[in-house]
C-alpha cells in the first residue's frame, strides 16, 4: 500500500517546505561538494571539475562572509581563498609528476625530432591523381603514392599531372594533357 503525502508531511516535514537552507548546512554542503569536485579533477581531468569546484569554493567563502559573525566570516573567507590557492599551486607541482599525469603528459623532447624529408621524385615526373586535388591530394608518381598540392584550385581523380616543384616535403604539381603523360 503507499503512503498518503499527509504521512510524508508528519515524517518529513522539512523536505516540504519552501525554507532556505540554514546558512551552515549551505556552507558545509558547498564545502564538501568542491572537495569532491576537485578531487574528481583527479580521475577525470579536463579542468571542467576542478574550476567548477573552485567556484563553489569560491561560493562557500561568500556564505561564511555574509552568514558568520566576526571574526568568524572573515577567517572562513580568507581561509577558504587560501586553501583554494594552495590546492592550485599543489595540483601545479605534483600532479604533472603523479602517475596519471605522468600518463597524460607528453614526456618526449622534440628537439631529437625531424620532419618528414621530400621524396625522392625529380621535376618533371609524371603520373595520375589518385583522390581529387583541391588544391592538396595523393598522387601515384613512380609507383609510389605521394601527397600533393596542385597550382590550380581543384584536378578531378585519374588525371594526368606533372611535378613542377619540390619545396622542403611539399610536391606541387600541375595538371597536363593525357597525352603528355
Amino acid at each position: 500500500s503507499s503512503l498518503s503525502t499527509e504521512h510524508y508531511l508528519t515524517l518529513y516535514p522539512h523536505y516540504f517546505t519552501n525554507k532556505p537552507m540554514e546558512p551552515m548546512n549551505l556552507y558545509i554542503t558547498l564545502l564538501a561538494s568542491g572537495c569532491i569536485l576537485i578531487g574528481a579533477e583527479i580521475f577525470i581531468p579536463g579542468g571542467i571539475l576542478g574550476i567548477l569546484g573552485a567556484v563553489i569554493w569560491l561560493v562557500a567563502a561568500g556564505v561564511g562572509w555574509h552568514n558568520f559573525d566576526a571574526p568568524w566570516n572573515s577567517l572562513s573567507a580568507f581561509g577558504l581563498l587560501l586553501l583554494l590557492i594552495l590546492t592550485f599551486i599543489g595540483w601545479m607541482r605534483f600532479f604533472p609528476k603523479s602517475r596519471m599525469g605522468r600518463g597524460l603528459m607528453l614526456n618526449e623532447h622534440l628537439a631529437d625530432s625531424h620532419s618528414s624529408t621530400s621524396p625522392q621524385i625529380a621535376i618533371g615526373t609524371r603520373g595520375t591523381t589518385i583522390s581529387a586535388l583541391r588544391p592538396s591530394g595523393m598522387a601515384l608518381l613512380d609507383g609510389k603514392r605521394v601527397d600533393v598540392i596542385s597550382t590550380s584550385d581543384w584536378i578531378e581523380a585519374e588525371k594526368p599531372v606533372e611535378v613542377i616543384s619540390l619545396q622542403h616535403a611539399k610536391v606541387v604539381v600541375k595538371a597536363c594533357d593525357e597525352t603528355d603523360a
